[in-house]
């Protein structure tokens, strides 16, 4: 069964996007392309930081988190090479569609004196990137287990080439953008 994001998309927004930006062809209306999760750990707390932290995210997303590793060392931070920095995972198809969903509808009106998501967050090439404070936004988690509050970075890849096609699709969408 498609999510229900999904089946908005197909059948009410391409068609309005294609009748209000005029595209010709069904193959230019932008779409979601992925959806990437990061949460980066301080290098200086304990070893199980990291791995607390991608338990977190595998139970938001849905899907196994990756640790990543610092590339070079960086003295003033006390990194070293190889050391475990933080964790992140992609999204793609219906698993992109069901964490958006739950993004739009339940975690972000959570936040503290919510308003709308910043309009001015998107990168020129029609990619939208927020963050988040902390992880316990999202109700899949259990809050008596967590025991440091992490926040979160959320990129939206489209395969828009404006910022104005993108925000268009993220708004028809659902995504809450403030005036």
């Amino acid at each position: 069964m498609k999510p229900r994001l999904q089946v908005k998309y197909e059948e009410e927004v391409r068609s309005a996007l294609k009748t209000k930006l005029n595209y010709q062809n069904l193959h230019q209306i932008p779409k979601l392309d992925k959806i990437v999760v990061n949460m980066g750990v301080r290098s200086d707390l304990e070893k199980v930081a990291v791995e607390d932290a991608a338990r977190d995210l595998t139970a938001i997303t849905g899907r196994k988190a990756v640790i990543t590793h610092s590339k070079q060392s960086v003295a003033n931070f006390k990194l070293r090479k190889g050391q475990p920095v933080g964790c992140r995972v992609t999204l793609r198809r219906e698993v992109m569609y069901e964490f958006f969903d739950r993004l739009v509808a339940a975690a972000l009106p959570r936040v503290r004196d919510f308003r709308g998501v910043s309009p001015r967050k998107f990168d020129g090439r029609g990619n939208y990137s927020i963050g988040l404070p902390e992880q316990t936004l999202f109700p899949e988690l259990e809050l008596d287990k967590i025991k440091r509050t992490q926040g979160m970075d959320i990129t939206i890849v489209t395969t828009a080439g404006t910022d104005e096609e993108a925000r268009e699709l993220l708004s028809m969408m659902g995504m809450p953008f403030s005036k």
